[in-house]
Parts: C-alpha cells; sequence; structure tokens
C-alpha cells in the first residue's frame, strides 16, 4: 500500500492505492492546515493518512511509501525539502496577505520521514504533468506542458521528452513571472504584479471582491462588467501561455485546476484566441487541452511518482 498524498494552498487530499491500477481508496480531503507551529501540515498529512488507512480497513503499518505532489516553491534544509510556498507560508509576503501565519517555511520531507520508509516529494504541477503524460491528454507527447489555474498558477515543463526540474526541483514556477506594475496586485511570494498575483483565485478575490466561481457565472450570464474582468484576466493567462509556447516550442498544453476546470467551456477558447496566430512559426501546431485526468489529475499525480 502507498499513500498519495496532494498539497494544495487551499486543500490537501490523501488517498490510498495498492500498487495495482489506478484505484484509489480511503480518500480524504481538507483545508490546508495554516495556524500553528510550521510543522503542521506534515502532522495534518500524517493524520489523514491513518484516517485514510482506518476507513480503507488498512493498517497503518502496511501503508511505507508516500508520493507528495506539492505546491511550492521548495527549499533544502540540510538536504531535505521544505515548502515556501506563498500561499501557505504566511511569512513570506507578510501580513499584507492575510494568512494566519508567520512560517517563512513548511518542513515536509524529514517529518514525513518519521512515518514513511520512503517519500518522493515533486513540485505538484510536475508530478501532474507525470500523470498526464502517462494517463492523461499528454500521452505521447515529448514537448509539452501541464498549467493549473487555481489558488495559484503553476506549469510543470517538458522539453525533448524531458520533465524539467531545475536545481532545487522548481522549474516551472512561471506563476511568479512579473507582467505589470499593479499596485493591487500582491502575490503571496511578495512580488507586486506577476501572473499569480493578477489572475490567481484567491487573487480575484483580493482585487474584485468577488471569488472566482461568483465572478464566472455573472459572466456567463452576460454581466458586462464581469465579462470585462475575465477578458483581462484570460488575456494576462493567454499571454503566460504564449509566452511559455515561444520559449519552449510547446505541441500542447493540459489545463487544470480549480478557476478554469470548472469554466474549461468559456475559458479555454478566451486562452486559445491570446496564443493562436501570434508568430505562427512558434505557436502552430501547438494546442490547449483541458486536463484528461479532470478534478483527479492531483491524486495521480501523487501516484504517478510511485511507480
Amino acid at each position: 500500500m502507498r499513500a498519495c498524498i496532494d498539497v494544495g494552498g487551499t486543500k490537501v487530499a490523501v488517498s490510498l492505492n495498492d500498487g495495482n491500477g489506478l484505484a484509489l481508496r480511503g480518500r480524504r480531503s481538507e483545508p490546508t492546515a495554516k495556524t500553528g507551529n510550521n510543522d503542521a501540515l506534515a502532522r495534518q498529512l500524517i493524520r489523514l493518512v491513518d484516517e485514510a488507512c482506518g476507513e480503507a480497513g488498512v493498517a497503518p503499518a502496511a501503508v511505507r511509501e508516500a508520493g507528495v505532489s506539492s505546491a511550492g516553491p521548495f527549499v533544502s534544509n540540510q538536504g531535505r525539502i521544505e515548502l515556501a510556498a506563498p500561499n501557505i507560508c504566511g511569512g513570506i509576503a507578510g501580513p499584507a496577505r492575510g494568512l494566519p501565519n508567520d512560517w517563512l517555511t513548511a518542513p515536509l520531507e524529514l517529518p514525513l520521514l518519521s512515518r514513511f520508509e520512503r517519500v518522493r516529494i515533486e513540485n505538484d504541477c510536475v508530478a501532474a504533468l507525470a500523470a498526464e503524460r502517462r494517463w492523461g491528454a499528454l500521452q505521447g507527447l515529448a514537448h509539452c506542458a501541464y498549467v493549473t489555474w487555481s489558488t495559484g498558477i503553476g506549469m510543470g515543463l517538458c522539453v525533448d521528452g524531458r520533465l524539467l526540474r531545475g536545481k532545487n526541483g522548481n522549474a516551472g514556477h512561471a506563476g511568479h513571472m512579473f507582467v505589470s506594475d499593479n499596485d493591487d496586485a500582491l502575490c503571496g511570494c511578495g512580488n507586486r504584479g506577476d501572473v499569480e498575483a493578477l489572475v490567481a483565485g484567491n487573487a480575484i478575490a483580493r482585487r474584485f471582491g468577488s471569488d472566482a466561481a461568483s465572478l464566472l457565472q455573472r459572466a456567463r450570464e452576460g454581466e458586462p462588467a464581469a465579462q470585462a474582468i475575465v477578458d483581462e484576466l484570460c488575456r494576462v493567462m493567454g499571454r503566460a501561455l504564449y509566452n511559455l509556447t515561444a520559449t519552449l516550442d510547446l505541441q500542447r498544453i493540459s489545463l487544470g485546476g480549480s478557476v478554469f476546470w470548472h469554466n474549461r467551456d468559456y475559458l479555454l477558447p478566451r486562452l486559445q484566441a491570446q496564443v493562436a496566430g501570434h508568430l505562427p512559426a512558434l505557436t502552430d501546431g501547438c494546442e490547449l487541452v483541458p486536463a484528461g485526468l479532470g478534478e483527479q489529475v492531483g491524486d495521480y499525480a501523487a501516484l504517478a511518482l510511485l511507480d
């Protein structure tokens, strides 16, 4: 038995897999721990795995390895991975972002190794990319990316058949590219005017006083003000996708995440319009598609790390 752990800025989810196929058992999910000491997240994950074992009728001692698909960035502390995730660690941008802690990092690998014999941790979009290439919309492709539009903005990148990781496993944090000087766009990383600060799910609520789901519903119903805001969000996000395509010469980009997924029919053509037709030598032949694994991409991302 293996634990599949998905850590996001809004929620965490764990499930179990017996090593035979894609079946997931005992799934548990709850809001990401952000109060108390900075080991609260790791303790939450261990507790949820044990609860999943109880639900699935599995002895906790039988679960000896864990795949962890986690929001980043990561830092290395004495050779062990800790999270320096702007949507989890409130000490990075300070009180202005309103997170209920002053953490600069959240230990992850070391406390998990006190529970599991083997732990593999990857950035959530790198792991999702691996899952999409194995079971989803990116099968058979050597030049592709997975992009999440969710609480934050993240990207997993593959060029020439190789997943890009970087020196600390942080390749793909293109959500933190500067794209404007908006004073109202403070990211959890401390930047003002990066992609995540402008269009991520938590940025929409801060900038426009409405959660993403409500804003998009009003846009779909024809409210002009909401439509104008969504068009601007798609312009920023679409340009980020264009920049990704122009930089890496991709065949396909798979998109997921809570903001995108529940409105994919509405958002996808608006995003595609920001990519198609611009410098055709680079953009022709690159298509944007919904994630083949749908809302379960995070669960399967963790599973993909264990095979």
